[in-house]
């Protein structure tokens, strides 16, 4: 597989004749790791493919995808902020992209462009990969927009007790709460909405978490959604605290820290969200073939 270029913003399938040829798409993209993540799963696996990137403008996704599997692109990765026009793009939908109501992994068959969304497959795994039990515990998923809803299906298969979805305003949380109420009393799993503010109160919270899940983007900006009193309701030393933002200590996490609870960033996620996708592409007989955790200590190295 051939390393991308230094600013690749843009990749032609047909510069690449007779090699499989694969993309990230998002804007801005320039930062993305996914090319380097995918160069190591095609050689763990002597898969012979090219993946680099997409930058297309922020209204034109669909052209742009179009062009890339006219011009016979294999798959897609997709990220903010094109994951709900991915989902509508697609021509069919996996059940677990339908439920997440967003799309970050596409492909072409049979003439035919399917979507799947492997975003919550992928924390749950690097939660699990971390030696965190979610089976039982007490989650609080802080944000509710298309990061939250995409991993709150895999979490409540997890059958934790309860799930908390805290966000500024009531009524997107809500909306997700009924939208998984169903899942959620097959799982036996108490699900619940809660506004930011709500979490200043300690009766509101009732108890610490287990884990404490920011899904907002506020970590991108060195900002957090949680007040410092927020912070001394929901933590204590034995709560482990996961920022989906990367490769960097937000200050969600540093607020986690001064609790003593253990943190993680969600480099994690984003390895393990691209083997699922690695998958798709390629072929499930390579899962024994890719070793995530492996690729993902490299990253941290």
């Amino acid at each position: 597989m051939s390393s991308p270029n230094a600013t690749p913003l843009h990749t032609d399938p047909n510069l690449f004749a007779g090699v499989d040829v694969y993309a990230v798409a998002g804007n801005p993209i320039a930062h993305s790791k996914s090319p380097v993540i995918h160069q190591h799963f095609a050689e763990q696996a002597k898969q012979t493919m090219y993946y680099g990137r997409l930058q297309p403008d922020v209204d034109a996704f669909a052209q742009a995808a179009k062009a890339f599997f006219a011009a016979g692109g294999k798959g897609m990765n997709v990220t903010v902020p094109f994951k709900l026009d991915a989902q509508n793009l697609a021509d069919v939908l996996t059940p677990r992209a339908q439920l997440a109501g967003a799309v970050n992994t596409l492909w072409k068959t049979e003439g035919k462009i399917f979507g799947d969304n492997t975003d919550g497959a992928g924390l749950v795994r690097d939660l699990l990969a971390q030696g965190i039990a979610l089976h039982s515990a007490r989650i609080l998923l802080i944000g509710a927009g298309g990061a939250a809803r995409g991993v709150i299906g895999p979490l409540l298969e997890q059958a934790p007790k309860a799930l908390i979805i805290a966000n500024r305003s009531s009524a997107k949380a809500d909306e997700l709460v009924k939208l998984f109420a169903d899942l959620a009393a097959s799982k036996e799993v108490a699900l619940e909405s809660r506004t930011l503010s709500d979490l200043d109160d300690p009766t509101k919270t009732q108890h610490p978490f287990d884990l404490v899940i920011n899904a907002t983007a506020a970590g991108l900006t060195d900002e957090s959604p949680l007040s410092s009193q927020a912070v001394s309701n929901i933590f204590v030393p034995s709560s482990f605290a996961y920022d989906m933002v990367y490769s960097k200590t937000t200050a969600f996490m540093q607020q986690a820290l001064q609790r003593g609870a253990r943190v993680s960033d969600g480099l994690g996620m984003l390895v393990e969200q691209a083997a699922d996708a690695f998958l798709l592409w390629r072929g499930a007989h390579l899962v024994n073939l890719i070793d995530p955790r492996a690729v993902l200590a490299g990253l941290r190295s």
